[in-house]
């Protein structure tokens, strides 16, 4: 695995509203790498997809080209373990003042050695903090 890879860098690809430069980076990455993601990944953007549904932001149908889109490329789901979760993620998440989710993707790329692909602030600084990279093309 070259990188993980979180759901604020994938959904960010969806709208152009939230359209980030690193992030559209971090997507022509994925022509040469492969990726990493937390178990939860699937479920978080395929919840951000239904949100944006819900609130008019996307058509069905484009949620679902979306969808095939990122089935297509090179991202392996990491299994999720009860115990690493309750032993692993709780105290990263108590300690950086992350949700669960956010801890999951930074438990991941700390087990593997990897740097973290996000836009997501807080989980930029708790990786700093862990000694975790943010990927850098």
């Amino acid at each position: 695995m070259n990188f993980v890879i979180d759901a604020s860098v994938a959904l960010s690809w969806c709208f152009e509203d939230e359209g980030d430069a690193y992030a559209v980076e971090v997507l022509r990455s994925l022509r040469s790498a492969e990726a990493v993601a937390a178990s939860l990944w699937p479920l978080e953007v395929t919840n951000g997809l239904l949100t944006a549904e819900r609130r008019k932001r996307i058509e069905p149908r484009a949620a679902a080209r979306f969808a095939r889109m990122l089935m297509a490329l090179p991202i392996v789901i990491d299994p999720v373990a009860r115990r690493r979760a309750f032993d692993v993620t709780l105290p990263l998440a108590r300690r950086h003042a992350l949700t669960a989710y956010d801890a999951a993707y930074l438990e991941v790329a700390l087990r593997l050695g990897v740097p973290i692909a996000t836009i997501d602030g807080p989980l930029q600084t708790a990786a700093h903090e862990e000694g975790v990279g943010v990927y850098r093309l």
